[in-house]
């Protein structure tokens, strides 16, 4: 089973792939399934800004896209002074994924900055089991 190091790790590196030639925001984030295994991903902006894609949305496509349909836990790192917690779109996002407990953990270059559960950073969300219960 992967570790929390190695989940900021691979935050950490892939965030200096991140192509923000506009913001100069780079942002990285990683995620860890039950399995043990580590997806990331990097934000990838456009011209036309509305078409962006955040880091989180890379990382779960990598997840899906490997087999894989849940998250354990997830590192969201970023610059600056200010905590870079995912935007309430990837919240959402993660919630499709996650359970409320799923912890989210948010760094900067020096490390974990502040941990919080998806339920925490997403009270009373919406997800799958509000479309199969009637």
């Amino acid at each position: 089973m992967a570790s929390l190091d190695e989940l900021f790790s691979a935050a950490r590196a892939i965030q200096q792939k991140a192509y923000a030639p506009y913001s100069r925001f780079k942002v990285g984030a990683a995620i860890m399934t039950p399995s043990g295994q580590i997806f990331a991903g990097c934000n990838v902006e456009n011209a036309a800004y509305p078409i962006g894609t955040c880091a989180e949305a890379g990382a779960i496509a990598a997840m899906v896209a490997a087999g894989e349909s849940r998250i354990a836990a997830i590192v969201v790192m970023g610059e600056g002074e200010s905590l870079v917690t995912p935007c309430g779109g990837c919240r959402q996002r993660i919630r499709e994924f996650a359970s409320p407990e799923t912890p989210i953990h948010v760094a900067g270059p020096e490390g974990i900055r502040k941990s919080f559960t998806l339920d925490v950073l997403l009270p009373f969300s919406f997800g799958p089991e509000n479309l199969t219960a009637r």
